[in-house]
C-alpha cells in the first residue's frame, strides 16, 4: 500500500471523520502534534488526503481523504474487519464482550497515561 508505520490509521480516521483538524486527529491516535503534522504532509504529498482552508479561522485547515485515499481508506478497514474476524474466531458473544471491556480499561488507562507525560507530569515508579 506504500504507507509508511502508522500512516493507515491517519487515513482510515481522517474518512471516518471527514473535515477533521490535525489537533483533534492527534488527540484521537494519542501522538503529539508534530508526528500529526508529519504523517499528514506524507499523506498530502502522496495524495491520498486534501486540506482545506477554515471559512472563519484562516490558521485552521480541515482534513479529507481524496478519491484514491477513500478507496485505499475502505481497502483498510476491510482488512482490519477481516484481521479482527480472524483473530476473535472461537470466541463466543461473551467473551468477545468481555475483551472489549478489559481492552477498553487498558486503553484508559495507557490515555491516563500518555495525557500525563505529555503534559509533563512525572510518575512515580
Amino acid at each position: 500500500m506504500d504507507l509508511s508505520r502508522g500512516q493507515y490509521l491517519y487515513l482510515v480516521r481522517i474518512k471516518q471523520n471527514p473535515g477533521i483538524i490535525s489537533d483533534h486527529l492527534a488527540q484521537i491516535l494519542n501522538v503529539d502534534r508534530t508526528s500529526a503534522f508529519r504523517s499528514i504532509s506524507k499523506l498530502e504529498k502522496q495524495n491520498l488526503i486534501t486540506k482545506q482552508k477554515d471559512d472563519e479561522n484562516k490558521k485552521i485547515r480541515h482534513l479529507y481523504t481524496t478519491q484514491l485515499g477513500e478507496q485505499l481508506a475502505k481497502k483498510i478497514e476491510a482488512e482490519n474487519a477481516y484481521s479482527n474476524q480472524k483473530v476473535l474466531s472461537g470466541l463466543n458473544k461473551s467473551q468477545i464482550q468481555q475483551l472489549k471491556e478489559i481492552l477498553a480499561t487498558v486503553e484508559k488507562n495507557a490515555k491516563t497515561e500518555w495525557q500525563l507525560v505529555k503534559n509533563g507530569g512525572k510518575r512515580e515508579y
